[in-house]
């Protein structure tokens, strides 16, 4: 099946795995570049997300790739209906043919008022373009790409949208207070009300993670690019996560009995996922279940929140110095985190006071139709 513009699309296991295979050619000897997971990919595609492939017209090898996709929550929180594309990869020759099929694609489509991406599937799960910090490796729920991507894109037209930065922060040999008598339970609040740090606990995950679930939706609601994330979604994106979690590094605090705020962190296996070119098949699992304390020494934040009506009383703050206490009895040196936009200073802050520094400069693109 052909689209506009000689996109061709992926309508069997034999072009889903010419899919995959891309990057292992575009990223070949290239450890900087942590794959998607292909069980992801899989999932999506079986799931009918559209994902389209283009080929050079002399060997037929595939050269580029991407999704064509719609949200309409996201196209009424950016007020426009976007075209979106995704896990877009593409050779060097390929960008300027692949970015003429995309836009003859959603300007068939009829209906679509500018192109945004990438994204997998939305902005709030992954997606986006580093524009710094090249020299440095991605990590999992993050992007890798060289410079040549961000000079395809602009040249191309597309202009930057919700910049952000990754950051990296190194976990102190004794954060303060480790050592305090009662240093992971902040006691009261100012007006008497009892403040709890809670643990994650693998028993109950599908339990805590729906929790979360509540207070990721509210306190991420007032941000441009952020739509509701539902059960179905949640249980998507998390779906393994049981044999990862390490139970310290999910973190949320109770005021009075009631979830005010949280934080997720993984530990880092990007140099797993890398090694097994994103394939965690079952085997891989159980590989990596053998040799997880190995990855035990790098963690990734995955997302951190406050209820809008009770930010500003410093309770990220006290979940911070519970995460930072709990990454140093894990043995863990160095804490990465998936974007943070430029437009929020108070979490930038909160990493700089860390000892942290940003990582990759990062955005996502919009190009009018």
């Amino acid at each position: 099946m052909t689209a506009p513009g000689g996109l061709e699309r992926v309508v069997d296991r034999r072009g889903l795995r010419e899919f995959l295979a891309l990057t292992d050619r575009v990223y070949a000897g290239e450890p900087r570049f942590v794959p998607p997971t292909r069980q992801q990919v899989r999932r999506w595609w079986r799931d009918g997300v559209p994902m389209y492939v283009l080929r050079d017209g002399g060997t037929g090898a595939v050269v580029a790739r991407t999704t064509l996709h719609t949200d309409a929550a996201l196209d009424a929180k950016l007020g426009r209906r976007c075209q979106l594309f995704g896990l877009t990869e593409f050779t060097e020759a390929a960008a300027r043919p692949l970015f003429e099929a995309i836009v003859a694609a959603a300007r068939a489509a009829g209906d679509r008022d500018a192109l945004f991406g990438p994204v997998a599937l939305l902005p709030n799960q992954a997606g986006g373009v580093i524009t710094s910090g090249y020299a440095d490796r991605g990590f999992i729920d993050s992007a890798w790409n060289p410079p040549r991507y961000v000079a395809a894109y602009e040249s191309y037209g597309f202009r930057r949208r919700f910049e952000s930065d990754t950051w990296i922060c190194p976990v102190p040999a004794a954060p303060r207070g480790i050592d305090e008598p009662g240093a992971d339970q902040p006691g009261t609040d100012a007006d008497g009300a009892e403040l709890r740090v809670h643990r994650g606990d693998v028993r109950r995950l599908a339990e805590q993670l729906e929790l979360l679930r509540g207070m990721l939706n509210a306190s991420f609601a007032q941000l441009g690019y952020y739509t509701e994330i539902s059960a179905a979604q949640l249980r998507r994106q998390t779906d393994g996560l049981a044999y990862l979690l390490d139970e310290s590094l999910l973190l949320y605090l109770t005021r009075a009995g009631q979830p005010v705020a949280f934080v997720l962190c993984v530990p880092d296996i990007s140099e797993f996922v890398v090694r097994v070119r994103g394939d965690l098949n079952l085997f891989h699992q159980l590989r990596l279940l053998a040799v997880r304390r190995r990855y035990r020494r790098e963690a990734v934040l995955i997302v951190k929140g406050v209820l809008p009506e009770y930010q500003g009383r410093g309770y990220q703050r006290l979940l911070s110095g519970a995460l930072r206490r709990n990454l140093h009895a894990g043995g863990y040196t160095t804490l990465r985190s998936t974007y943070v936009g430029r437009d929020n200073p108070a979490s930038a802050a909160q990493y700089r006071a860390s000892g942290g520094r940003p990582l990759h400069g990062y955005t996502f693109y919009e190009k009018a139709l």
